[in-house]
């Protein structure tokens, strides 16, 4: 067999088809996906829908013949043109040449010390009969303009770290499609974009998939896109397919991916009004009445203040002269396009990226002694934070272990998990056996392990369905009611910022484009970044200061 043989599927066969697989944990316990069977025809997008932690991405990596670690394959089968995945011969024929992958994380897909154009020139040479260095520039070229990104010279010669996040996405698309594979398996690609650029990359995946020789497998927590371009729909529920069909209700197609607007570029349309934005967040008693009905405890006069904070990374400016203050108790959401450097900004507040110039500081009048780092940082990848070997029992015993004996170690790691709504069965449990959610609130209590007073989550509840991230955020409300955290919110959700945070911090390309009330910033915005971002966000969030009243 040689290295560079391709398998396509013939006529008659469908491009994969997975019948009784299940999956469960090495060490024994329930499967985390059972008894799946499904067959995605030529053609066919197939939709897979679910609660985080259903089994999802478990069932779309069988299609490439991967199980995350720590689980095994107990039955079943899976064939993608014939061939069987997880058989290793057969997987170097299928991979990039007729099965492709594009998930969430482009930073998973991209090696960070190859120029864009080297990477997606190894992909051509190793998926395609090109192998003359003209050849490979000229399909290099033809993909990069095919995914809407620049194909000269200066841009193939970058690396991905030069890249903002929807370019890098779409660098990523453009390998998936380097072999021209009959099968995409597409996990929550938009997930980690704002929603500007989110709206385009949906338009750009939907003409993607309207190849009719090219079928797909498009995992998603949006309903409305899977309706707009699915053929069927899959629920997933406790690893069980649940069932299946046609999508609900169809959707208008997303916007056209055309242009695909620099960051902080107007988005088209202006943003409209919903009518007066009722009484003043804050009334005469001190009390905010967001949605979840948390009251900011802003009595000590304590506060986190930045100020001129200027960040780099190498030699490239990322933040510019930012000044904010977020008060002792408040939720501050910070905003804006990708790349405009949200994820720089709270690993300053952390002190994990020493900014160039500026300060960052913590005051509290009044507070009690003893805590640890005033401000702690909650990642967006719970399973990166997380050892994927060892328990949340070790994962928080560590950080406990400095302040109590064992047995009062163990009390506290119990009462962390209360805090986070969370059961004690979970001690004995290692990552690769939790939810999404789950992985998300073991993260969260292992951060209040080191008694923060300023919690800074950055995109916590992006890769979760609305359900699950609803309740991730309802954690965050509780914490600041019982102990008094204040928490600065940085999120692609409109809507979680409007419900959840009493002001609003808008960035772009690096600096502060807009900072103000949450209802008037998000109601009647006076940037046009801003315009252009709840343009293309759910309706829902203009609808928030009404259901506030």
């Amino acid at each position: 067999m040689t290295g560079d043989a391709t398998a396509r599927p013939s006529g008659a066969d469908p491009p994969a088809e997975i019948r009784g697989l299940t999956l469960g944990p090495v060490q024994g316990g329930p499967p985390v996906l059972h008894d799946a069977r499904l067959t995605v025809a030529r053609g066919q997008v197939l939709g897979v829908v679910g609660r985080s932690g259903s089994g999802k991405s478990s069932l779309a990596y069988g299609l490439l013949g991967h199980v995350r670690p720590g689980l095994e394959v107990r039955s079943g089968t899976v064939r993608v043109a014939g061939l069987d995945p997880f058989d290793r011969a057969d997987a170097r024929r299928l991979r990039g040449r007729v099965v492709s992958f594009l998930g969430q994380d482009p930073a998973s897909a991209l090696n960070p010390a190859l120029r864009i154009g080297t990477q997606i020139g190894e992909a051509v040479r190793l998926r395609s009969p090109a192998r003359r260095a003209h050849e490979v520039r000229a399909q290099v070229e033809e993909l990069l303009l095919s995914v809407r990104l620049p194909a000269d010279r200066a841009f193939r010669r970058r690396l991905p770290r030069q890249v903002s996040g929807g370019q890098a996405q779409r660098v990523a698309l453009a390998l998936a499609l380097a072999g021209r594979p009959a099968l995409l398996v597409l996990d929550e690609p938009t997930s980690g974009l704002d929603t500007v650029l989110a709206d385009r990359m949906r338009g750009l995946l939907a003409e993607v998939l309207s190849d009719g020789d090219r079928a797909a497998l498009l995992v998603s927590h949006d309903p409305a896109w899977i309706a707009s371009v699915a053929h069927e729909v899959v629920h997933l529920d406790g690893g069980r397919i649940a069932g299946a069909g046609k999508p609900d209700a169809p959707v208008p197609a997303p916007r056209s991916s055309a242009g695909f607007p620099t960051a902080g570029g107007p988005g088209p349309g202006g943003v409209p009004r919903t009518g007066s934005r009722g009484a003043s967040r804050t009334g005469s008693g001190g009390e905010s009445p967001t949605g979840s009905g948390v009251a900011p405890r802003t009595g000590s006069g304590g506060a986190l203040s930045v100020r001129g904070l200027d960040a780099a990374h190498g030699r490239v400016s990322v933040l510019r002269g930012i000044s904010l203050t977020v008060p002792a108790g408040s939720c501050t959401a910070v905003v804006g396009p990708s790349g405009s450097g949200k994820t720089t900004l709270a690993r300053c507040l952390a002190g994990l990226h020493r900014p160039a110039r500026g300060s960052v500081e913590w005051r509290e009048d009044g507070a009690e002694g003893g805590h640890g780092a005033p401000v702690q940082l909650v990642a967006q990848d719970a399973r990166g934070a997380l050892n994927p070997r060892e328990s949340v029992r070790a994962a928080l015993m560590r950080p406990l272990g400095r302040r109590h004996c064992a047995p009062d170690a163990a009390r506290e790691a119990a009462r962390l998990l209360g805090l986070v709504s969370l059961d004690a069965d979970v001690l004995a449990r290692r990552p690769g056996e939790l939810s999404g959610g789950q992985r998300q609130r073991v993260a969260l209590a292992r951060t209040l392990a080191a008694q923060p007073r300023v919690l800074v989550c950055d995109e916590i509840t992006s890769a979760l369905d609305r359900e699950t991230a609803s309740g991730i955020l309802a954690v965050l409300d509780s914490l600041r009611r019982t102990l008094g955290v204040t928490v600065v919110l940085v999120t692609h959700d409109l809507t979680a910022a409007a419900r959840h945070a009493e002001r609003v911090v808008v960035l772009d390309a690096g600096r502060v484009a807009e900072a103000g009330p949450a209802d008037r910033v998000l109601t009647a915005p006076g940037h046009p970044v801003t315009r252009a971002l709840l343009t293309h966000a759910d309706g829902a969030v203009r609808a928030v200061p009404d259901q506030r009243r």
